[in-house]
């Protein structure tokens, strides 16, 4: 499906991009901001919806022949019957894990602590003069207990904020209907506009640019969420197998840090080994084991057979892009800067063959 060129890809990319550089100027006027601000960001997020959707809908409106209203039907209900799984099956066991774990984590910083200076009393690493190994294992556990139990109330806690943000989601949600349904138009206005403000070559260069921008990002988001989503639910079913507490939120970890190139499997195995080595460092072991073959998995046939090699870009600018992009916009910068890099990849290469052309030089 994500290799299919074919499939019609809606042209907001500009707008979304546009939305984004608006907000952000916008954000440093003053209060302005508390009036405007809340507006664009529900517009950016129904662009991204719909941007997302978009796919989907022209996946079943081109193959099933159906009208742009019934495909939008579809379209929505598969996406709402997922949010509703989501909020009713998938949160509860979620948030229970959340509240099962950081209620417990005084007991297992006791449990793990023990096995410490159990275990290093036996190779002979224990001082039992001054203490210094113990005193050193104790503040280490107690570091980590202190950084998950902060971790765990800060995903509670946007978790209820985004249960108080319901009734914007509803309107996010509409909004995004009517982009969706009126795509033609926001197309065929954006065409008109970029002739009207350039000249023929100009604006046909520009268009050819944000199709190819739009391919880009479409394939990369949708093939790499659908990745996420694949080895987040695989994590899910091995570690119950291997009857490992707290499945779910070790499961979600995993799959929502995976969405990041490189760094992201490291990200999600850490976080789910320490919480494994609270109640039992040989289940932590498999924790460690299971996940990494998971992402080897992922990493040489499922990634591959899913995106395939669209973006174009070698490791080594994967992770500049990365960087770069934590440093601007944070764990959103980490995920956009690989296909935001592709895409700048795509046009020095072609300003490159252009001017190589002027000088007609052959490299």
């Amino acid at each position: 499906m994500f290799k299919d060129s074919k499939i019609p890809y809606i042209e907001l990319l500009p707008l979304i991009i546009l939305s984004f550089i608006l907000y952000k100027l916008i954000s440093n006027i003053g209060p302005l901001t508390k009036t405007i601000s809340p507006v664009i960001g529900t517009f950016i997020w129904a662009f991204c919806i719909a941007y997302i959707l978009n796919p989907v809908m022209g996946y079943i409106e081109k193959k099933f022949k159906l009208s742009r209203v019934w495909s939008l039907v579809i379209t929505y209900a598969m996406f709402i019957g997922i949010i509703i799984l989501i909020i009713t099956i998938v949160t509860p066991k979620v948030a229970k894990s959340v509240s099962d774990l950081v209620s417990s984590i005084p007991d297992y910083r006791d449990t793990a602590q023990d096995w410490i200076e159990r275990n290093s009393k036996k190779f002979g690493l224990y001082d039992k003069d001054n203490g210094n190994l113990e005193q050193k294992s104790k503040e280490i556990m107690e570091n980590i207990s202190k950084y998950i139990t902060k971790g765990l109330n800060t995903i509670l806690s946007k978790a209820v904020g985004f249960t108080f943000s319901f009734v914007k989601g509803i309107f996010i949600i509409i909004i995004s209907v009517y982009i969706l349904k009126d795509k033609e138009k926001f197309k065929k206005n954006l065409t008109r506009l970029t002739y009207a403000l350039f000249d023929r070559e100009k604006a046909g260069r520009l268009l050819n640019a944000f199709s190819e921008t739009n391919a880009i990002f479409s394939k990369y988001i949708l093939g790499k969420s659908l990745d996420s989503l694949i080895i987040g639910i695989l994590c899910f079913i091995g570690l119950k197998i291997l009857k490992i507490e707290f499945a779910p939120l070790l499961g979600i970890i995993v799959g929502i840090t995976n969405m990041i190139p490189y760094f992201g499997p490291f990200l999600g195995m850490v976080p789910s080994f320490i919480i494994t080595l609270f109640y039992s460092p040989i289940k932590a072991l498999w924790v460690i084991i299971y996940i990494f073959l998971l992402q080897q998995f992922d990493g040489w046939y499922l990634g591959p057979k899913i995106l395939g090699n669209h973006v174009g870009l070698s490791p080594f600018w994967v992770i500049v892009a990365i960087l770069i992009g934590q440093r601007v916009y944070g764990v959103l910068g980490m995920f956009l800067g690989v296909p935001v890099a592709a895409t700048i990849k795509v046009f020095i290469n072609k300003l490159i063959d252009s001017r190589l052309e002027e000088k007609g030089i052959e490299v």
